[in-house]
């Protein structure tokens, strides 16, 4: 916040000192030199980088005093996410017209390329300079960047998995977003990535999200001591937000069934340590309980005639 404070009043000062640098000149300097000449007659270069500066830096301020309001550290950040993702995207698209704006005055300024800057300005126009470019790679890029801040199929610190990796929303810009993995990676995407692929959203609506632990026992396993051991454990932790306790046998094998436990928490991470803390609880439980109900396969020997003295084979003399 020191820093944007400070960077804002210093872009105040250079504007405008370019404003005045050409009357103090002429007034106070009373000798001639190729720079002072060069300053003079390119003094309006200087307030035009001047005022790009001024702009960018009074839209960053704007923009701290807006996300005030919002706390992204509280539980149902769901809003505050939402006005985050917006905002930081709504400054880099300002902070790219002006800029635009400003190299398109500088070309007015110059005699030999002012029919460029006429063509970019008062033929075609803004608009028709993007909408020309846009058919480039890297307009493409910014386009799917603007569309992103504008339907937002995610946000920051979303929950989404990603090329196969699951991780949360770190950055969004104009022309990649940076995926945060779990164990601390970084994976940077083009923001036409997300509008080409599929891709899942674990906390697009709500930030609370159902785990899911799949256990693997023999036959003999008794689901209701299971079920009602998940229950104990559910309220034994804090990681547990109370509302999503299901254990259901949703397959059986030819050697053993599988017992799906769904458990829900307030965001991911908490889910994430939710589900390892009731995998391992579950697994110790019925090692302690019934190693019997451990899965195993079965071999069964069977002879018509048992092994006697008759049948026995005769031993060589």
């Amino acid at each position: 916040m020191r820093k944007n404070r400070k960077s804002f009043y210093v872009s105040i000062v250079f504007t405008l000192a370019t404003i005045f640098i050409k009357p103090l000149l002429n007034k106070f300097v009373s000798f001639e030199s190729e720079l002072l000449s060069f300053i003079k007659d390119y003094s309006y270069i200087l307030i035009i980088v001047g005022g790009t500066w001024f702009v960018i830096e009074l839209i960053a301020r704007l923009k701290v005093l807006l996300l005030r309001q919002y706390d992204m550290n509280q539980e149902n950040n769901l809003e505050s996410r939402k006005v985050y993702t917006q905002i930081n995207l709504l400054e880099k698209i300002a902070n790219f017209i002006v800029i635009l704006f400003g190299i398109g005055l500088i070309l007015l300024s110059f005699d030999k390329i002012r029919e460029l800057g006429i063509g970019l300005f008062a033929s075609a126009g803004v608009a028709g300079i993007i909408l020309g470019l846009s058919a480039q790679k890297i307009m493409g890029t910014l386009l799917a960047g603007i569309q992103i801040a504008i339907t937002q199929p995610f946000r920051i610190e979303d929950a989404v998995v990603v090329e196969g990796e699951w991780g949360w929303i770190e950055e969004i810009n104009l022309t990649y977003v940076v995926v945060r993995i779990w164990d601390k990676r970084r994976l940077v995407l083009p923001s036409t990535y997300f509008l080409d692929k599929p891709f899942q959203n674990w906390t697009r609506n709500s930030a609370d999200i159902i785990g899911t632990v799949f256990l693997y026992t023999d036959y003999n396993v008794p689901f209701d001591a299971l079920r009602a051991e998940l229950t104990k454990l559910l309220e034994g932790t804090d990681l547990w937000d109370r509302k999503v306790n299901v254990l259901q046998v949703t397959d059986s094998k030819e050697f053993s069934v599988e017992i799906r436990i769904l458990v829900s928490a307030k965001n991911s991470p908490t889910a994430w340590d939710l589900r390892v803390l009731i995998r391992e609880k579950m697994i110790a439980f019925i090692q302690n309980n019934y190693p019997e109900s451990l899965p195993k396969t079965r071999v069964e020997l069977k002879d018509k005639k048992p092994l006697g003295a008759d049948n026995m084979p005769a031993l060589a003399s």
